[in-house]
């Protein structure tokens, strides 16, 4: 289990996390959103023991992890923006690799080569940007790390290798209980992938719980008829004679209580991660404005 507890960082007059409390349950697929500036690449390198917090401690199975060499090789991560010394060939990096992180497989690392193919002397500075985040990959998943941390991991993959790496890392969580963290801003890909969510905002920790609970506490709600008035709503809009309501409650809940009224017609149905992640931060504050140029 990987913990933040009361984590406060501060880079001159900016608070970037402010009391910032997490979990992550050991085999979980968890992942942390949250809008842009939210805090969560702050909190990343917290995790990974790159920053000391100003207070609070990040933990791993109760162990300190910043500054303690044998916890951060149980660690593996890919941060946004990879870096691979500039004439480094990825089998430079694998020898570099290896004198890092002890569980090292060089008999997985070879038959990555079949998933990703790429030139194995070749400089990595002169790959795309998406060749450089498959060897990234190739050379992360082959240190068997207890905890993989990525950070929009998929970004600059096309959407056959997104679909690739993602089964690499299930197939990893089933057979090793690997804990895995995915920060990303593609909520769609992370309904897929995740059990647990956190959702970040001003460097606070909002909501975190498992994605079944999220999804089962608040609905959508499509009705014609009047509002009833025992419900507790998040957000209401209005297209002609329909009306769409997001709902606190269950999905047995907010039925019971709309048949009660007798409406000319309603409909109850679950919330994407995305809709979750727009009215948990405010609702209509976060909205699309339309604004005429």
């Amino acid at each position: 289990m990987l913990e933040l507890k009361n984590i406060t960082k501060t880079f001159g007059d900016f608070k970037a996390l402010d009391n910032l409390s997490m979990t992550v349950p050991k085999g979980a697929v968890y992942g942390l959103v949250g809008p842009n500036g939210a805090g969560k690449s702050t909190a990343i390198r917290h995790m990974l023991g790159i920053y000391r917090p100003d207070s609070g401690s990040v933990t791993l199975e109760g162990m300190e992890v910043y500054e303690n060499p044998v916890v951060k090789a149980r660690m593996g991560s890919i941060p946004d923006e990879v870096f691979f010394y500039p004439s480094a060939t990825l089998e430079e990096m694998r020898r570099f690799y290896r004198g890092i992180y002890p569980k090292f497989d060089d008999a997985l690392f070879e038959r990555l080569y079949e998933v990703f193919q790429l030139p194995r002397k070749g400089q990595i500075r002169r790959f795309s940007k998406g060749m450089q985040k498959q060897a990234a990959f190739h050379l992360t998943l082959c240190t068997r790390p207890d905890i993989l941390i990525l950070d929009e991991p998929v970004d600059g993959l096309d959407p056959v290798m997104r679909r690739q790496v993602m089964s690499l890392i299930l197939s990893d969580v089933a057979q090793r209980e690997t804990t895995v963290l995915i920060s990303s801003h593609n909520l769609r890909e992370l309904e897929d992938v995740c059990d647990h969510v956190g959702i970040m905002d001003r460097g606070k920790m909002l909501l975190e719980r498992s994605l079944a609970d999220m999804q089962g506490s608040t609905v959508k709600l499509q009705l014609v008829g009047e509002t009833p008035e025992n419900l507790n709503i998040l957000h209401e809009s209005v297209s002609g004679r329909l009306r769409t309501l997001v709902v606190r409650g269950t999905a047995q809940e907010v039925t019971e209580r709309v048949a009660a009224t007798k409406p000319a017609y309603f409909d109850v149905l679950p919330l994407s991660l995305e809709e979750i992640f727009i009215y948990e931060l405010g609702g209509v504050d976060y909205e699309v404005k339309n604004i005429i140029l």
